[in-house]
Formats: structure tokens, C-alpha cells, sequence
């Protein structure tokens, strides 16, 4: 029987398998975004099991609407809640498509207001502290001090930083490729020092690393497996703590960082959106904030009546 005929009473959990494998197979989501996506979904469908809600024609907005006070009390800030709508909201769009449900109980739910939240960025003198941390004489340190390098001269997210190939960085060029959310690719410049330090880590460090063992991945660990996201955000707050800086710094603190200084050292506004991958310049215009947040923090310091 195609999709389309199957009847409107579909148990919620066949609903679920149906979706994720149209995450999976048509949308072509990127992995990390289909495990957001997976456990927000899994929190909505135990919630209306939980109220003997247990068939998709089920669900109405009142129920909606009840899910959403139920994460509120849960503690999820508007943030959260408005990402766990936006995925119930694909999976409703889907519903649709395919004739599953005649209508969406989430149509005229409005997202919870997020706020205006100005994210964290180190100076650059941080930045050049925590760079100078990895010894360079050891293998494992070299990668380290590479893969920091190549986070902050392009401005990646973590996950593109440890799923990159070795292939993915053209050294005459100056340029590295990634693939971001939705499998999207770009083009990003690096920076000689990024540049230099990577060319070493390949040419001297990772085969020591690897030992003979074949990986495409450019950034590996022991055995020649691909660094993980959790394993690198753990040698970042290794690294915080050597270099005596105290807030809470996370690898996408460097993505943040790279943004802001460009915008402050004068570059425009699209470029930076083309670097960071954004396909809504709104995103990237977060960073016009903390600039001017910065040119305030200046101006008080510096000026004679600041």
C-alpha cells in the first residue's frame, strides 16, 4: 500500500518510523539535525500516549496547546519550546502531503517568543591564548592545536569541523569545503597560520596517529577513528582551563568569535553569511548586535566622557 492510502488512525509510532525515514531518505537532513528532530518528536508522541492519545486523528490543537504547557512546567526555556514546535510542525506539514491528516491541529499555534539573545565570544586575546596551549611536539596536540586553528579561521559549526575529509582543504588555494546542515556545501578562506598548522598535523602528526591505518577523515583519534564532538569539546575545556579563562567556552563560542571579529575588523554583512553558511541573513545579523555592544564597551573604556 503507497503512503498516501494509508488511513488517518495510524498508530502514533508507525507515525514516527514514517517520518524519520522521510527525514532520512527524501529530505536528506543532516544526521545531527534528524537526532534533534528524533528526540523532540519521541517527547510529543510520550506525552499523548501519556493522555490515551494514541492514533495521529487524534491530536488536536487543544492537545497541542496542552504538549506546549507541559514542556513550559518541564522547565524548556522559549527556545527549546520553539524547536520542539518547529519539528512537530514538519511532521504535521508531512501529515498533509501524503493524505495521512486532512488537516493541522499546529496551523494556527504561534511559536514561543525567544528573546533576543546575544551569544558568548571570546576576545582576541583570548583566542590567540587558547591557540598557544596544544605542544605542537606531540602528535595528538598538533591535531588539537589544527582542528582549533580551522575552527576559528572558518568559522565552522563542530560538527562540520570533525566530519571534514582531507580532501575537503585546497592549501594552494587557501580555501576548505564544508558540508553544513542539510548536506549544504561552501566555500570558506583559512588563513596561512590555519593553513600552515593543518599542512603539519597531515604531514607529521596524523600519521603517527593512524599507524598505518587507512580514514579519509582529515581530524582522526586513536585507530584511525574520526574525532568525535564530544571528545573535541572536551579538549576545548581542557584547554580553557590551562590558559586560565573561566566562562563557559564551547567549541561553537570559536564559530561565534570569528563572525564578530570580522564584523568588527569592517566585513560586510553578506560575506560573513556566506561564511557562516546562513540562508537567512537575519541569523547572521546577531552579530551586528554584539559588534555594537563592543563599540559601547570601547567607547566607555576609551573615551575622555565615555
Amino acid at each position: 500500500m503507497k503512503l498516501s492510502e494509508k488511513p488517518s488512525d495510524l498508530h502514533i509510532d508507525k507515525i514516527a518510523e514514517l517520518y524519520t525515514n522521510h527525514m532520512v531518505l527524501e529530505k536528506g537532513l543532516a544526521a545531527n539535525t534528524i537526532e534533534s528532530y528524533t528526540h523532540d518528536l519521541a517527547v510529543f508522541f510520550g506525552f499523548m500516549a501519556k493522555n490515551y492519545i494514541e492514533q495521529i486523528s487524534e491530536i488536536n490543537t487543544t492537545a497541542i496547546l496542552a504538549w506546549l504547557v507541559y514542556l513550559k512546567k518541564e522547565g524548556l526555556s522559549a527556545r527549546s519550546r520553539a524547536r520542539n514546535l518547529i519539528a512537530v510542525r514538519g511532521l504535521f506539514k508531512f501529515l498533509i502531503q501524503e493524505n495521512i491528516v486532512t488537516s493541522d491541529p499546529i496551523k494556527h499555534v504561534d511559536i514561543p517568543k525567544t528573546g533576543f539573545h546575544i551569544p558568548s565570544v571570546m576576545t582576541i586575546e583570548e583566542i590567540e591564548k587558547l591557540l598557544s596551549i596544544p605542544d605542537t611536539s606531540k602528535p595528538a596536540e598538533l591535531r588539537n592545536a589544527a582542528m582549533l586553528e580551522i575552527l576559528y579561521a572558518a568559522g565552522l559549526r563542530v560538527s562540520e569541523l570533525v566530519s571534514m575529509k582531507v580532501q575537503d582543504i585546497n592549501f594552494d588555494a587557501g580555501f576548505v569545503r564544508v558540508f553544513g546542515k542539510g548536506s549544504r556545501e561552501r566555500i570558506v578562506p583559512v588563513g596561512s597560520h590555519a593553513r600552515t598548522c593543518t599542512m603539519e598535523w597531515i604531514n607529521t602528526g596524523r600519521p603517527c596517529m593512524l599507524k598505518n591505518i587507512s580514514s579519509k577523515y582529515l581530524f582522526v583519534a586513536r585507530a584511525g577513528k574520526p574525532m568525535t564532538r564530544q571528545g573535541f569539546w572536551k579538549i576545548v575545556k581542557k584547554y580553557c582551563l590551562k590558559a586560565d579563562i573561566h566562562r563557559n567556552i564551547t567549541p561553537h563560542t570559536f564559530r561565534h568569535s570569528f563572525a564578530t571579529h570580522l564584523i568588527e575588523g569592517g566585513a560586510d554583512l553578506r560575506s560573513v553569511q556566506t561564511m557562516l553558511g546562513h540562508s537567512d541573513i537575519s541569523t547572521t545579523q546577531i552579530y551586528t548586535h554584539i559588534s555594537r555592544e563592543y563599540l559601547l564597551d570601547m567607547h566607555k573604556k576609551f573615551h575622555p566622557r565615555g
